[in-house]
C-alpha cells in the first residue's frame, strides 16, 4: 500500500486543551468523537473510575454549559478555538464525601475544587472555619509541621483564606500565619489523603455546598428569586439570601420534573400538593437546571438502591487501598517515631559528647591557661630577680652619689668660703683702691696746683724779663762802643736758659702726672673686670648650690 493511500486512511483529528483544577493537558481528537469519548479519553489519563460526578465544563456568549455525552463534540455548540479548551470540573456533588468518594484522586479532585470555590467565596464560609480548612489545606500540601523547617514566613506564598475574611479582620499576614500554624501543629501524623478527607467533610457541612444557583422568576407575581439545585434536592431562595431556602423539594418528593421553553414545571409527588412553576431568562438555562436535575436524582436513587457490581468492587478495593494505607502509615509512623527516638539519642550522644569535648577543651585550656600562668610566674620572678639586682645597682649608685653630693657639698662650701674670702678682699682691695684713688686724686689737684703756681710764675718772670729788658734798647745807640750787642745777647742767653730750663720742669711734670693718670685709669679697669668675674664667680656657685640642693 502506497504512502498517499496511508494518509487518506488516516482520520481527521482537531486538538482540545483540557484544563483541571491545578494541571492542563491536550489531546487530539476524531472529528466523529462524541462528548462520550472525549470525556472517557480524559478519565483514562487521569487515572479516573468515579465518572458519574464529572463533567467537561465549558465557556460560550458568557454562559457555562456541560458538554454533552451522547452528541459529536463538533456538533455542540463550542467555542470557535484551536485547541478547543475545556474544564474537567466536578458537576455533582456526593452527600457523604467519605462514604461515596473512594478513590484517592476523586477525593483530591474535589478538593482542590471546593477549596478554589471557598477562596472565590462562591461558598461562603465562617473565618473560625476557614482558618481550620487552611490548616488541612496546609497539612495536605507541606505534611507533618517542623519548626526547624517551616520557618515563620513559609506561608507567604499560598492562598489560603478567603479576601472576604481578610478584609474583615485587620489582622497582618503574620497573625494568620500564626494562627494557621496554631491549628496545623495538632495535625501530626495525619497522612494528605486523610487531611484532604478531613477538608472536604468540613466543606460539605457549610450551606453553600454543592449547590448550583439560577436566577428564575415565578408565573404569578414575577418576584426575583434562585433556584438552588442540589444533591439533596431542589431548593427556592430569596435573591438575598443563599443560606436558608424559602421552599425545597427533595429529590423523594418530587414525581416529575418538565420545562416548555422558559417555563420549568416541578410536581410533588404527592398529588394534592400545589405544582411549582418558574420562569429562566433563557432556555438554555432550563435545559442545564433540567440536565443538573436529573443527574443529581440518579445519583440520589442510586444511592439508596444495591450497590453495583463495579461499585461493590471499588468499594472493596478501596476498603483495602485504606487497610494497606492505613497499615503503611502506622508503619511509617513507627518507623518514624523509631528514627525521631534514634536521632534524639542520637542528638542526645552528640550532646553528651559535645559536652564531653567541651569539657576537655575547658580542661586543656585550664591546663595551657596553667602552664602559660607557670611561665608567666617564672617570668615574673626572673623579672622580679633582676628589679632586685637593678634595684640593688641603683642603691649603690644613688649611695656613691650621695657621697660624690656630699664631698661635692663640702667642696662647694669650701669654694663659698674661699669666694667669700675673696669677695671681702676684692672689697677691701676696692676700699684700698677708693682710698688710693682719692689720695692720687688729691695728688694730681696738688700737682695742678703746683703748675698753676709754676706757670704764675713763669709769667711774672717772663714779664720782670720784659721789664728788664725794655729800657736798655736807647743806651745801645748812645753807646755803641760798648758793644751793646753782645751785651744782649748774652743777657737773653741767660733768661732763655733759664725759661728752657722751666719748661722742662714743667713738661716733665705734666708727662708724669699724665702718666700716672692713665696707669690709674688701667688699673680701675683691671679692677673692674676682676670684679665682674668675681660676680660671675659667685652666681655661678650659687647656682650649682641650688641645683645641689635640690638634687640632695
Amino acid at each position: 500500500m502506497s504512502i498517499r493511500g496511508l494518509k487518506k486512511k488516516q482520520p481527521k483529528t482537531f486538538k482540545v486543551k483540557i484544563i483541571t483544577v491545578d494541571a492542563e493537558m491536550e489531546f487530539s481528537c476524531e472529528m466523529k468523537w462524541k462528548g462520550k469519548d472525549l470525556f472517557d479519553l480524559v478519565c483514562r489519563a487521569l487515572g479516573l473510575r468515579e465518572t458519574w460526578f464529572f463533567g467537561l465544563q465549558y465557556t460560550i456568549k458568557g454562559m457555562c454549559t456541560w458538554l454533552k455525552m451522547d452528541k459529536k463534540v463538533l456538533d455542540q455548540e463550542i467555542p470557535k478555538e484551536d485547541p478547543i479548551s475545556f474544564h474537567f470540573l466536578a458537576k455533582f456533588y456526593p452527600e457523604k464525601v467519605e462514604e461515596e468518594l473512594l478513590q484517592e484522586i476523586t477525593q483530591h479532585l474535589f478538593f482542590l475544587q471546593v477549596k478554589k470555590q471557598i477562596l472565590d467565596e462562591e461558598i461562603y464560609c465562617s473565618p473560625e472555619a476557614t482558618v481550620l480548612l487552611a490548616s488541612y489545606a496546609v497539612q495536605a500540601k507541606y505534611g507533618d509541621y517542623d519548626p526547624n523547617f517551616h520557618e515563620p514566613g513559609f506561608l507567604a506564598h499560598d492562598e489560603l483564606l478567603p479576601k472576604r475574611v481578610l478584609r474583615q479582620y485587620q489582622l497582618t499576614a503574620e497573625m494568620w500565619e500564626e494562627k494557621i500554624t496554631a491549628w496545623y501543629a495538632e495535625h501530626r501524623g495525619i497522612a494528605r489523603d486523610e487531611a484532604e478527607m478531613n477538608y472536604l467533610k468540613i466543606a460539605q457541612d457549610l450551606e453553600m455546598y454543592g449547590v448550583n444557583y439560577f436566577p428564575i422568576a415565578q408565573n404569578k407575581n414575577h418576584t426575583d428569586l434562585l433556584l438552588g439545585v442540589d444533591a439533596k434536592g431542589i431548593h427556592i431562595y430569596s435573591i438575598n439570601n443563599r443560606f436558608s431556602p424559602n421552599k425545597s423539594f427533595e429529590w423523594s418528593a418530587i414525581r416529575n420534573i418538565s420545562y416548555s421553553e422558559k417555563e420549568l414545571t416541578i410536581k410533588p409527588l404527592d398529588k394534592k400538593a400545589e405544582v411549582f412553576k418558574f420562569f429562566s431568562s433563557q432556555l438554555k438555562v432550563n435545559k442545564l437546571i433540567f440536565q443538573l436535575c436529573i443527574g443529581n436524582h440518579d445519583l440520589f436513587m442510586r444511592r439508596r438502591k444495591v450497590d453495583s457490581i463495579e461499585i461493590q468492587q471499588m468499594k472493596a478495593q478501596a476498603k483495602e487501598e485504606k487497610a494497606r494505607k492505613k497499615m503503611e502509615n502506622q508503619r511509617l509512623a513507627r518507623e518514624k517515631q523509631l528514627r525521631e527516638e534514634a536521632e534524639r539519642a542520637k542528638e542526645e550522644l552528640e550532646r553528651r559528647l559535645f559536652q564531653l569535648e567541651d569539657e576537655a577543651r575547658q580542661a586543656n585550656e585550664a591546663l595551657l591557661r596553667s602552664q602559660e600562668a607557670a611561665e608567666l610566674l617564672a617570668e615574673k620572678a626572673q623579672i622580679a630577680e633582676e628589679e632586685a639586682k637593678l634595684l640593688a645597682q641603683n642603691a649603690a649608685e644613688a649611695e656613691q652619689e650621695r657621697q660624690r653630693l656630699e664631698i661635692t657639698a663640702l667642696k662647694t662650701k669650701e669654694e663659698k668660703r674661699l669666694m667669700e674670702q675673696k669677695m671681702r678682699e676684692a672689697e677691701l682691695i676696692a676700699v684700698k683702691l677708693v682710698k688710693e684713688s682719692d689720695r692720687r686724686a688729691k695728688e694730681a689737684e696738688h700737682l695742678k696746683q703746683d703748675l698753676h703756681e709754676a706757670r704764675e710764675a713763669e709769667r711774672k718772670a717772663k714779664q720782670k724779663l720784659l721789664d728788664i729788658t725794655r729800657p736798655n734798647y736807647p743806651h745801645v745807640a748812645k753807646y755803641p762802643q760798648y758793644s751793646p750787642t753782645d751785651t744782649r745777647e748774652a743777657n737773653f742767653d741767660k733768661g732763655s736758659i733759664k725759661l728752657d730750663l722751666k719748661d722742662i720742669d714743667l713738661k716733665r711734670l705734666s708727662f708724669e702726672i699724665e702718666r700716672e693718670r692713665l696707669d690709674y685709669l688701667e688699673k680701675s679697669r683691671k679692677f673692674e673686670d676682676r670684679l665682674k668675674e668675681l660676680k660671675s664667680e659667685i652666681h655661678a656657685l650659687k647656682l650649682e648650690e641650688k641645683q645641689s640642693g635640690l638634687y640632695s
